[in-house]
């Protein structure tokens, strides 16, 4: 499916966004080794986490849905999942590989997984290195999935210095050290998304500027009830698009605004961009408020270092408001773009300089000189929902029409995320 996004004068309205991926994987496989029946309500209908889903149900675990988004879950504990019939699916969700990677390799059983062809390029060596470390057996194809967990084997605890920030990473082999035997630390210098260690309730120590996260073999899972947030990664997309666009107000409740994930916030507001932040609260320790965006002059920034971690997947959209922001913003240390869904930076090189953008490349980032003015043309998603909509927001601001092609990768992380844009537009 191609869209076609004419330019905007002005974008009003409210938008109820999906609920955080990055929780409902995990509210999902927690509530799947828990010790009980638990309730995971506002779980969204997004390809990823159904991805999630699917392979805890091949797993032998029940989950009912009676109503849309509210799951009852009922966990089979540390020692009940079964043996699956066939590989399991992951689609297009390295989260789903990679953190249930971490609790396949405790079983009893083998195991293969799989996904498309763009989870298929995606490195899988950072999982299977400590993993194999942990004495399981990990076999990859040149480093990629397929994943052949060979099972049966007695893990041992381990103490793992994260190379590279990374929440899968961290939480497949804390994940897998629910299995292993004694203690399993995982240290990380750069924070990177904490919800599983939040979300467990685990043990922290911080120690010469670095995190350790601890978790013993055999910690039970209390059965509990869920709320997932809605996503942060989402917002930002709007939080963009109410800023570059001339005129109007976008209200976007009840929104995930966990510190490790809304760097974004941060960025944006020393751009100069208006949004205000109400309401702030708590919901299953994860912290979330309403947020409201209007239009704002922008100017460049600078970014790199440990920001970078907590606000990668927001990088493309950033790059639009850079585009859209007066003078040169630098991005670097953002070299995990290379090896998400698509490369991430050769993407939005190539459509921000179709849509009349001066852009550098680096290894690492790009640098963006912005203020001139945006020219309606033909870009690619390159099979990647965040590339696509970032250009969606691209397009708001750029003149004449811009059709994206392959758009309906959107809904991997934003269903109807092509029709908000059309009603905030529309003023409905």
């Amino acid at each position: 499916m191609n869209q076609t996004i004419s330019q905007a004068a002005r974008l009003k309205g409210t938008v109820a966004l999906p609920a955080d991926k990055s929780i409902a994987h995990r509210a999902a496989l927690f509530a799947a080794l828990s010790d009980g029946r638990s309730i995971i309500t506002n779980y969204p209908d997004s390809a990823d986490p159904r991805s999630t889903l699917a392979c805890l149900r091949q797993l032998g675990v029940e989950i009912d849905e009676d109503e849309p988004g509210i799951l009852a879950v009922q966990g089979a504990g540390l020692e009940g999942l079964r043996k699956p019939k066939a590989p399991l699916d992951c689609g297009n969700s390295g989260t789903t590989m990679r953190l249930i990677a971490g609790i396949l390799a405790g079983q009893s059983f083998a195991t293969t997984l799989t996904g498309d062809a763009s989870l298929s390029r995606r490195p899988m060596a950072r999982i299977a290195d400590p993993l194999r470390r942990m004495n399981a057996v990990v076999t990859l194809e040149d480093g990629h999935a397929p994943i052949k967990i060979a099972g049966g084997q007695q893990l041992q605890g381990i103490e793992y210095e994260l190379p590279v920030p990374s929440a899968q990473v961290k939480s497949c082999v804390l994940l897998a050290g629910l299995y292993a035997e004694g203690e399993t630390t995982v240290v990380e210098t750069i924070p990177s998304r904490d919800h599983t260690e939040r979300m467990l309730g685990l043990d922290i120590f911080e120690m010469g500027g670095a995190r350790y996260l601890t978790v013993q073999q055999g910690r039970r899972i209390p059965a509990r009830t869920w709320t997932v947030p809605r996503d942060f990664s989402a917002a930002a997309f709007l939080l963009v698009a109410g800023s570059i666009v001339p005129d109007g107000e976008v209200y976007l409740p009840g929104v995930g605004l966990n510190p490790s994930r809304s760097a974004l916030l941060d960025v944006l507001r020393v751009m100069g961009a208006d949004f205000k932040v109400e309401y702030e609260r708590e919901e299953g320790g994860e912290p979330l408020a309403d947020l409201k965006v209007r239009p704002a002059a922008l100017h460049g920034v600078s970014v790199s270092g440990a920001l970078i971690p907590n606000l990668i997947d927001e990088i493309p959209v950033l790059a639009v408001a850079a585009a859209c922001a007066e003078g040169r913003t630098e991005i670097r240390d953002a070299a995990e773009l290379r090896v998400k869904e698509t490369d991430r930076i050769d993407a939005m090189v190539k459509n921000l300089r179709a849509l009349g953008t001066d852009v550098e490349e680096f290894e690492d980032g790009l640098a963006i000189t912005g203020g001139k003015p945006l020219t309606g043309a033909t870009v690619d998603s390159f099979d990647d929902h965040r590339i696509a909509m970032a250009t969606g927001v691209a397009a708001l601001a750029a003149s004449g029409k811009t059709t994206i092609t392959n758009a309906e990768v959107a809904r991997v992380s934003f269903p109807g995320f092509w029709e908000v844009l059309e009603r905030l537009s529309k003023g409905e």
